[in-house]
């Protein structure tokens, strides 16, 4: 069984540093919920509220509609699995997974079988005698994950677990961490500062800036509507166009810049007349040959091969830097370093956000 978890206007001093402040979300029953944020942001800090590590300084937090207040870490439905693995080296993998059962009085048959179901879910059948050394880097991640499901937890907390692995290891572990969830259905509540590792497993996903939430939404949701300039921002590559709102009609807004009026579809908060950016992601950005509307004169920079596209790396004649994706099969025809281009998107592809 998995469980619903509920925060409720939560926050956390330590002294006179306020960590986390008026956070809410409602995290559904089997859900795969992310916590996304640069350092310091004070993800792991609710990850450790959750987990009943530390005590908030004022909120609820709700597990299965219970209220955790009082309940301490031994008690609550959940289990956490630490940036460092931190697995026993002297014991065997089954004694490592069935650690949890040891500390619950379960007997040495009842344990061993339960470690041998575990690695038969995680790809590691057989692996039951071998010792932590012997493993290599993804399989130690999966024996962190086969021990804290081992005690059958409601909520599984994981804070940053793939950081230590390399890029192409990360890859494969992130899918086979969002299949494992999806065939226990437990819920998973993940922290990361990764937002490649938050929008390809997510259901959902929270960014967080500085203690405060910015926005909860789907992955292609958070990508496609950021709610605010930080999400925009942080989420993604973007490129940014600042000025005033002159007019807004039919969805768009026109905003007044340095290079004339550009325009893009109306965010939160935007009011005409107020100070707002225009937010375009690279793809949207096309090389045209002429001005046009929503043109900006620029000078190519580089281009950087990444495989399925080109980054084509400019300066706007206004000092800003530009980036467009260019498709592989349009890559020989692409400008050269030095060379004069105007780059330009559509209204629609846009996004405009008043400032923060």
């Amino acid at each position: 069984m998995s469980r619903s978890v509920e925060l409720v206007d939560i926050e956390m001093a330590f002294g006179k540093t306020r960590a986390v402040e008026k956070f809410s979300a409602a995290v559904e029953g089997g859900e795969f919920f992310s916590i996304l944020g640069p350092s310091g942001c004070g993800k792991t800090t609710i990850l450790r509220l959750v987990a009943g590590f530390t005590q908030p300084t004022a909120g609820r937090i709700l597990i299965g509609g219970k209220d955790m207040v009082g309940i301490g870490a031994n008690q609550r439905p959940t289990s956490m699995i630490f940036q460092s693995l931190a697995l026993f080296p002297l014991m065997p993998v089954w004694e490592n997974i069935a650690f949890g059962l040891e500390v619950r009085n379960i007997g040495k048959t009842a344990r061993r079988r339960r470690a041998e179901e575990l690695l038969e879910l995680i790809a590691l059948p057989g692996y039951g005698d071998r010792m932590v050394h012997e493993l290599s880097g993804g399989q130690k991640q999966r024996v962190a994950i086969a021990r804290a499901l081992a005690v059958e937890p409601q909520v599984l907390l994981l804070d940053e677990p793939l950081s230590a692995l390399d890029l192409k290891l990360r890859q494969h572990m992130r899918a086979e961490l969002r299949a494992l969830q999806k065939r226990t259905g437990v819920t998973f509540i993940y922290i990361t500062h990764d937002q490649s590792e938050a929008l390809a497993m997510s259901d959902r996903v929270a960014v967080m800036s500085a203690g405060v939430l910015q926005q909860i939404a789907t992955p292609r949701e958070l990508y496609s509507n950021p709610a605010t300039p930080f999400v925009a921002k942080f989420v993604g590559e973007t490129n940014e166009f600042s000025g005033k709102v002159k007019a807004i009609a039919d969805g768009l807004a026109v905003v007044e810049t340095r290079y004339g009026p550009l325009s893009g579809r109306v965010g939160p908060g935007v009011r005409a007349g107020s100070n707002a950016a225009v937010y375009v992601r690279p793809e949207a950005m096309s090389l045209t040959s002429d001005q046009q509307p929503n043109a900006l004169p620029a000078e190519a920079e580089r281009l950087e091969f990444e495989g399925a596209v080109g980054m084509l790396h400019a300066k706007a004649r206004g000092g800003e830097h530009l980036l467009a994706a260019v498709p592989n099969q349009r890559l020989t025809s692409a400008p050269t370093a030095g060379q004069k281009i105007w780059l330009s998107f559509a209204p629609a592809e846009a996004l405009v956000l008043a400032d923060a």
